[in-house]
């Protein structure tokens, strides 16, 4: 199993390109399954995701073919010849019960397994089959599978209000609303820019849909969709992860392709915390106002709150900010588990249910540690580079399911970082 060397060494400066965003392109994917006609996607990161949900769609008869260098993914579904997502692919990722709605809406019956993914709390799948019972689904939950059917082959326009916002079950309700006969109606939809990337996609393929980055969706049914050619939206997560080296580290990093709209909320902590950020014709350019930074308080929220998954790399932050910061999970609980990796390093870290008291030190100290999911284990990544010493991240197959060659990107910067190989 491999593991990243990471060797504290001081400030950071250049560029950074800024991928795709693996959210997004994994909810673009399975809009294939909507269409008979080819969808093409660019800007695709080059994620192990990635390649689960292609081994997904194929598995379901879908032909996926990566050109470019994967950048590039060339979809077409002529016929769904298998309507069964078994566990072996779909316990690897939560975003493989995406298939479910897009099966569902075009063929009138699918089968899926319930989805796997990062250990970071229970997230069930309820409002995806309430969202989808809205919509006349007639669903069974047998031996770990969702058996789902439309009465008379076709699922049908309905209100759908979720208690919570979900932006998984609001991709999912969304995709099937567009071969649905008649209006659908999504209140309490989320807004992320995942969501809004998505609609524009459908609506290239000739879904009709209006309300996209508002809280209520309207959909229109249509008899079928198209092809298209859709780029996928910057990642905000990866943007956000690496606007942070630099104020970690010090020096200036410009991360390519980035725009405050994308991490708003995110830019006003750094702000608070004495982080500046100048957009710039090519991004956004990064560095720290003067010297340490501050403590600031965060609560995660839904978009365009502060994103949970930029919580872990804030963490990491605050860890040597002066003062005191409280961190307050909303979104998903059990998800500090970083926390006491962190404290290996020496970090002061108080946790109390969905609440992390940080208290920040002048500077942390190599060691090694281990990755519980996609977002600690590069959070660690960040906070040895700004510690004394070696830090060893132990586990990091969770960290190639969300950043491309993080190595090269952070070394092109100056950082000492290295991979290695495990036996």
């Amino acid at each position: 199993m491999d593991s990243i060397i990471v060797r504290g060494n001081g400030a950071l400066n250049g560029q950074i390109p800024i991928a795709g965003a693996k959210n997004a392109c994994l909810t673009l994917m399975p809009a294939t399954l909507l269409s008979e006609e080819p969808l093409t996607l660019t800007n695709a990161p080059r994620l192990s995701d990635i390649r689960t949900m292609t081994q997904l769609l194929r598995s379901l008869g879908a032909e996926v073919a990566a050109m470019q260098d994967g950048k590039v993914l060339a979809m077409t579904s002529h016929n769904i010849s298998n309507h069964r997502a078994d566990y072996d692919i779909v316990r690897k990722m939560r975003a493989s019960i995406l298939v479910l709605g897009p099966m569902l809406a075009r063929d009138g019956h699918a089968i899926v397994s319930l989805p796997g993914g990062c250990a970071i709390g229970a997230r069930p799948v309820d409002l995806h089959l309430q969202a989808l019972e809205a919509m006349g689904a007639e669903l069974e939950l047998k031996e770990g599978y969702v058996h789902a059917r439309a009465p008379g082959g076709r699922l049908r326009g309905g209100t759908i209000a979720f208690p919570f916002v979900s932006v998984g079950a609001t991709e999912n309700a969304l995709m099937a609303a567009t071969l649905a006969k008649g209006t659908t109606l999504i209140k309490n939809a989320a807004r992320e820019p995942e969501i809004v990337d998505l609609t524009r996609c459908l609506r290239k393929m000739g879904a009709q849909i209006s309300g996209e980055g508002t809280d209520t969706l309207t959909i229109e049914g249509v008899d079928r969709l198209n092809g298209a050619t859709h780029p996928v939206v910057t990642d905000r997560i990866e943007l956000g992860t690496y606007m942070l080296a630099p104020a970690i580290c010090g020096g200036t990093v410009e991360c390519l392709g980035g725009t405050i709209e994308l991490v708003g909320a995110f830019c006003e902590k750094l702000d608070a915390a004495g982080v500046s950020v100048e957009e710039t014709d090519l991004g956004l350019k990064v560095s720290r106002k003067n010297g340490r930074v501050r403590a600031v308080d965060v609560a995660t929220e839904p978009f365009p709150g502060f994103p949970t998954d930029l919580q872990a790399q804030m963490m990491a932050l605050l860890c040597t900010a002066e003062g005191t910061s409280v961190l307050e999970e909303k979104i998903f609980e059990n998800r500090f588990m970083h926390a006491p990796e962190l404290m290996r390093m020496g970090a002061k870290i108080e946790v109390h249910g969905g609440t992390a008291r940080v208290t920040g030190v002048e500077r942390l100290k190599g060691a090694p540690v281990m990755a519980t999911d996609l977002r600690a284990s590069v959070s660690l990544i960040l906070a040895g580079l700004a510690a004394e010493g070696e830090t060893i991240v132990n586990r990091v197959y969770h960290l190639d399911r969300g950043y491309e060659r993080v190595e090269e990107k952070l070394g092109n910067v100056g950082a000492h970082i290295e991979r290695v190989s495990g036996q």
